[in-house]
């Protein structure tokens, strides 16, 4: 079957079904006289499995993993069941951090005044993570300058100058 059949078959796009042949997720189509690219229905079965695994949210490393295996059916399945417990792992912590994030939006939003910017609590928040309450994955930037409470006296305009 040419590549559209195989992308309307599984719900992969073309281009995808590409990379995935250039991460060696699926093999080198054989191709026709004209470089047309054909699959069979094995590649369906294999592209079938690809996707279902990044609707999961398994990473291309592990999927390469987990399509080793499973192209050795008589192996145990310990290490396919630690690839998943890993990501299993992965998923817990990403929860814990967005209930984290969550709260921590929720808080700055109900602490706003909904007044003026120097009043602005969701603009203190981001301007200084020292006002969060909790770590939530905070990284190495380089701190804003100025306090947002404070208000700079603005220039005079031209108007007012004359």
């Amino acid at each position: 079957m040419p590549i559209g059949r195989l992308a309307a078959e599984t719900g992969v796009k073309v281009p995808t079904i590409r990379y995935y042949e250039s991460v060696d997720l699926l093999p080198a189509p054989l191709r026709t006289g004209s470089n047309r690219r054909t699959y069979n229905e094995q590649d369906v079965r294999r592209l079938s499995f690809i996707r279902h695994a990044r609707e999961l949210g398994f990473e291309v490393d592990a999927i390469r993993e987990l399509l080793a295996l499973a192209d050795q059916p008589q192996r145990p399945c310990a290490q396919a069941d630690a690839i998943a417990r890993a990501h299993f792992a992965d998923i817990e912590s990403k929860i814990a951090r967005l209930e984290l994030l969550r709260a921590e939006v929720s808080r700055m939003l109900t602490e706003c005044s909904q007044r003026e910017i120097r009043e602005c609590r969701v603009i203190e928040v981001l301007a200084s993570h020292g006002e969060c309450l909790g770590s939530h994955g905070q990284t190495a930037t380089a701190p804003l300058t100025g306090s947002p409470r404070k208000k700079k006296k603005p220039a005079p305009s031209r108007r007012q100058a004359n």
